[in-house]
């Protein structure tokens, strides 16, 4: 339950923050939404796979220590990665 190489690649060139960016927060919180995205559908029809939902609830908390560390470094940036995303709030 993977994202496509093309989907990852059109992420990480949405999200960048200057050219060739693959590791800023931005990027890494929007690549692992995406993540969670697919497997929140794949979930909606195989829902006995609780071996995959472990790897979701890491994905989340990664995510949510992601954020926590964007928030704590500059809360602009971390206002409008959530707002683009379309999380929370």
């Amino acid at each position: 339950m993977s994202i496509t190489a093309e989907e990852k690649q059109r992420v990480m060139k949405e999200f960048a923050t200057a050219e060739g960016d693959t590791g800023s927060p931005e990027v890494q919180v929007a690549i692992l939404t995406s993540r969670i995205s697919t497997l929140t559908e794949h979930f909606k029809t195989h829902k006995k796979d609780n071996h995959g939902r472990r790897g979701l609830l890491k994905m989340v908390a990664l995510r949510r220590k992601l954020l926590d560390y964007l928030k704590g470094k500059d809360e602009a940036r971390y206002l409008d990665l959530i707002k683009r995303l379309g999380i929370r709030r």
